[in-house]
Order: structure tokens, then sequence, then C-alpha cells
């Protein structure tokens, strides 16, 4: 398509929000692309509470409200999300929206009337980027039988399979406020402020470290266990590390500037940081900006168990909410009530045990604090309703601050060994007691 063709295509593609908002009617389902959710847009359609009726709002990853997760607004908005952000903690608790099912697939079964996502300004050829998230949105874009898309000048743009042509989406809206802080990391928690890391997590750090190998591909899921590590010191004197994750943080490519993250006995994409998502300061947005050395692709490749399991030496780093003393993992409740989202950390841990010296670690302080006290976050057995993120037959590494359990060929009896010795000290006589019945005679 030539330059004069797309900037016409462009043009006559040009619709207001409002306009946007109109293109929804009652009972459509109307699905907003991962990462944050477009402010003129959302607020377009929001307005329209009073005249429209049962639409299905599919939300991932909600960061701002537009006044649907409140009470009294369930008759015309039926709300989903994907992850159980700050934001809609209460919503979730009252029971008053539906929870998608995480894993790399699930968005690809939702049918969506219209498809809402925000994109930069088109170049000079007619390639608009998704700025520093791809996650599902091209994807969810060539599903779309109507595709919107928030025109937000200040993303940025990156290397990989980040960009879609004006030819593909169906409508535009030009953003008209003005510009806003782009978010990371932090943000994506609901926790912007820079805090002192507790020992454990220091501790948690040092026992990872040892884990983690010159030359090895990492992943790290988002979390703040997890990611915190990356603060202090699992990289610490290693060499030629790769970076293969859902999400690069600013702590990540800190390490990309240094030259610790550099790729170069990566099995695929050698010598670049590959991910769905990347997140920081300006300052680091803006070196990830247009730097072949960050390559941005769609969620449905970067965790796709055998793209993970391509990469020698992969090891996956993540989460953990809870551990039960035969090795199951939950990232996602303690009997039903919801706390957490799974993410790509089953993706990532298949992928990483079927690669070749690949393996996976999973981390968690040993304790949680509650209104009662401090409680153990290693159990006997799971509360019934709890959901299992990742079966005992997948864990590899558990670590806490109190050492690793490594699990992986191990019998029940000699998990049970292992899993006890890095629990709190406090709670495992208590496990000890419950485990003697559980599983010996």
């Amino acid at each position: 398509m030539s330059t004069r063709h797309w900037q016409e295509e462009y043009k006559r593609k040009l619709i207001s929000a409002e306009e946007a908002a109109w293109i929804v009617k009652s009972g459509d389902r109307v699905y907003f692309t991962t990462g944050r959710q477009p402010r003129e847009i959302g607020l377009a359609l929001a307005a329209r509470r009073d005249e429209l009726r049962n639409v299905q709002v599919f939300v991932p990853t909600p960061d701002r409200d537009f006044g649907w997760y409140d009470p009294g607004w369930e008759e015309s908005f039926a709300i989903t999300v994907g992850f159980p952000m700050p934001m809609v903690k209460q919503i979730i608790t009252e029971r008053r929206c539906d929870i998608g099912i995480g894993g790399i697939t699930w968005q690809e079964e939702i049918e969506a009337e219209v498809v809402i996502t925000e994109v930069s300004s088109p170049d000079e050829n007619g390639f608009c980027s998704f700025g520093q998230s791809v996650w599902e949105k091209k994807d969810a874009v060539r599903r779309a039988k109507i595709s919107v898309a928030e025109v937000n000048p200040h993303l940025i743009r990156t290397f990989g399979d980040n960009f879609i042509h004006v030819s593909q989406i169906d409508y535009f809206v030009e953003r008209t406020a003005p510009p806003e802080r782009i978010p990371g990391t932090a943000d994506l928690r609901g926790k912007g402020e820079i805090f002192e890391p507790p020992k454990e997590l220091k501790d948690i750090a040092g026992y990872v470290s040892p884990l983690v190998k010159d030359g090895d591909t990492v992943e790290v899921g988002v979390g703040i266990t997890s990611e915190m590590l990356t603060r202090l010191g699992i990289f610490d004197g290693k060499q030629d590390i790769g970076w293969h994750s859902e999400h690069t943080t600013s702590p990540i490519i800190k390490l990309v500037r240094e030259g610790v993250i550099n790729g170069k006995r990566k099995s695929l994409h050698q010598g670049k940081a590959v991910a769905s998502a990347a997140g920081g300061t300006p300052e680091d947005l803006a070196f990830v900006n247009n730097n072949p050395l960050f390559e941005l692709y769609p969620v449905s490749y970067v965790d796709d168990p055998k793209v993970i399991a391509a990469h020698d030496h992969m090891i996956a780093i993540n989460n953990a909410l809870a551990v039960d003393l035969t090795g199951q993992i939950t990232s996602e409740s303690i009997g039903p009530r919801i706390v957490g989202g799974v993410g790509g950390q089953l993706p990532f841990v298949i992928g990483a045990l079927l690669s070749n010296g690949g393996r996976s670690v999973t981390v968690l302080p040993s304790t949680a604090k509650t209104k009662q006290g401090i409680a153990s976050r290693i159990f006997a057995k799971f509360e019934a309703g709890t959901q299992v993120s990742l079966p005992r037959t997948l864990v590899d590494y558990i670590v806490t601050e109190y050492g690793i359990a490594r699990l992986r060929g191990k019998t029940q009896r000699q998990r049970v060994e292992e899993i006890i010795a890095i629990a709190h000290p406090d709670f495992r006589a208590e496990l000890r007691k419950e485990a003697q019945k559980l599983f010996w005679p």
C-alpha cells in the first residue's frame, strides 16, 4: 500500500471516542486487551451506562476505574477480569464478576464483537506500535469482529513482532487528553512506592543466586518476591545471561545496559532480550525504544512451551502463594478466596523442565502476615477449594528464606522431609505431626 493510500485509509477510519462507544450494542461482548485500558474510549463507553444492558466486558488486567466495578452497574456491564489486581479485589471478594482462567490460550477462546486496544501513531509506512507491551493485542485484533484502537502518540516502538498496519484495524480514536506517565511493573502490582526489602527476601535471593549459572536463559515471573530477587543480586557475578520472559522490568533493563544480560549463549534470538512487555522508568523505556537489543513478541509466542524448551539451560523463577507437603503449588488462592493470578507460570515451568539443562525454581517466604498473626505458607494439605497452579509432578526447586527443597525425582516421604526443612521453625513440629498422619502408618 502506498504512503498516500494508507494515510487516506487512516483518515477514513478516524472517529471520536463517543462514536467508538456507540459501536457497542446491548448484549455485545467487549474485550479490552491486556495492559492499561484506553482511557477515552473506556470513559465514553461507561457514559452509556443508562442506555446499555448486559454488555459483557472482559478486562484481563484492570488498571483504570471507569465506574463499572462498583455495585449497581451489573445490569449494564457484566465484568470478567483476568487477574485480581488491587482495583478489583473488592468486586472479586463480593463475587460480582467472573474470573478468566489464566494460561496462554484462554483469551483465544473469547469471541468478542468489539476489541479495544491502544497503539502508537502510524509511522511513515502506516505501521502502529503496541508500545511497551504486546501481550495478546495483535492476535486479538486479528480475531476481532470490530477492532478499535486508541492512538497514543507517546508509546515507544520496539523490534520483534510489535507492530500492526493501519489496514488491519477498523477504527482509530486519537487521544486528546494530555500525556500520562507510562506505568511500569510497580504500577501493575498497585504499589508504586520504593521500600526496603525484608530480610527474608534477601535470604531467598542468596539461595537462588547459586542456581543461576553463567550462560543460562532466565525467566522471572511477575510478583513481589520473584521480581524483587532481580534487585537483590541473583545475577551478581554472572556472565552471558539470556532473557526470555513475559515481562522485562527495570532491573532487567539495567542489566542489559550493563552487559550482564547479553544473550550471547542463547539458543534462540541470540543477543536479544525477548519478552511480551517492558516496564520501568521513563529513562528505562527511552533505552528500550527502537533499541535492537530488545524484542517484544505476542504472548502466544513468548509463552509457548515449545519455544521455551528450545532454549538450552532455561531457568524459570516464579512466585508461589503457598505449597503443601506433596509439593503442590498455588499461586492463585487459599481455599476459594482468590489472591493472585497464575500468568505464564505453567508454560514456563513445563518449557524449562523440557529444556536441555533446564530447571524450575519456585520462591516464597515461609510465612505470611494475617489479622491473627503469622501463618505458615507451607501447609500439610491445602484447604478445600484451593486452586492448584502447579501439580506436584512439575515442581523442581522450592526456595524459602530457610533454604532449598529439591523435589524432582523424590518420593512422597522424601518430599515431606525436604519441604518441612524449609518451613518456618515455629511450624515444623506441627507439620511433622500432620505428615505422620498423612504419609506414614
